[in-house]
């Protein structure tokens, strides 16, 4: 179903609540489908089961209100902060701790094996740190050159 056909609203309690002219679907939840290589594109809303109540095709697409609502939701459930430099690492051998820059400020991970470093694409790397924190390098090729010399002693 397209989300046209519902309204979307939070409830007392902070939940997403999809009002259809025939059912109301309490806690619904925003899933993308592609949430690194097309993030607008895609969003399911599911129920509490997981089964699909509405399908976005584009983020863009929506009214400002539902959208902010969608992205608000979103950005709770999802936390991936994107590496913009490598300052540092403690050993070329793993288990190794990273310091680190991202867009969320700076930070250290500790990196269990090079196996913990996928790559995406050509330029996309998603790197999981020891706790399961997945950070993200959307394009290393426009890393500084320092940050390109420690990651490649890792790939």
């Amino acid at each position: 179903m397209k989300l046209s056909e519902y309204k979307l609203e939070r409830n007392a309690f902070g939940r997403v609540v999809a009002i259809g002219k025939d059912q109301i679907y309490e806690s619904v939840i925003p899933v993308r489908a592609f949430p690194i290589t097309a993030a607008d594109e895609g969003v399911a809303l599911v129920d509490g089961h997981g089964h699909e109540v509405a399908w976005i095709d584009n983020l863009v697409e929506l009214q400002e209100s539902e959208r902010t609502l969608i992205e608000e939701e979103l950005a709770s459930r999802e936390f991936m902060p994107e590496i913009k430099r490598i300052d540092k690492v403690s050993s070329f051998a793993t288990p190794s701790t990273w310091q680190i820059q991202t867009n969320r400020g700076e930070t250290s991970l500790i990196l269990k094996g090079e196996e913990d470093i996928r790559r995406l694409s050509l330029a996309t790397l998603l790197i999981t740190d020891s706790h399961g924190i997945h950070f993200l390098i959307r394009d290393r090729l426009i890393l500084d050159h320092h940050s390109n010399r420690l990651l490649d002693r890792f790939l």
